[in-house]
């Protein structure tokens, strides 16, 4: 099963689902804003993707230029920021089994299906 984490009023992440949809049958489909991901969840997913957590923040976000932008902070204080915030976590993140991709643009999706 392939898992994406979707924001449903981002084009970039409706592109992909889209996308998924045409190459794919089994989709959970994660409406992150909806359901956040929990700082585990959320390590976990860091981990598969590869990347430091600060790689999966979108820092141009108001409330990262307000709130976060100039701390110096972990990579725990930055996954438990975008847990208490998700919209900050960048998107669309597709998961296939040990795989996984920020989606953007969508066909990036393609390398773990």
């Amino acid at each position: 099963m392939v898992t994406i984490f979707h924001n449903p009023r981002c084009g970039k992440s409706r592109e992909c689902l889209a996308f998924l949809n045409q190459e794919k049958e089994d989709i959970d489909v994660v409406n992150y804003l909806v359901n956040p991901p929990t700082f585990e969840e959320l390590s976990s997913i860091i981990q598969v993707l590869r990347i430091k957590p600060i790689e999966l923040v979108r820092q141009k976000e108001s409330i990262w230029i307000s709130d976060f932008k100039h701390k110096s902070m972990s990579d725990s204080e930055v996954i438990q920021a975008m847990v208490q915030h998700p919209i900050l976590i960048e998107r669309p993140i597709v998961i296939n089994e040990n795989k996984a991709v920020i989606a953007r643009p969508y066909d990036k999706a393609k390398a773990i299906l």
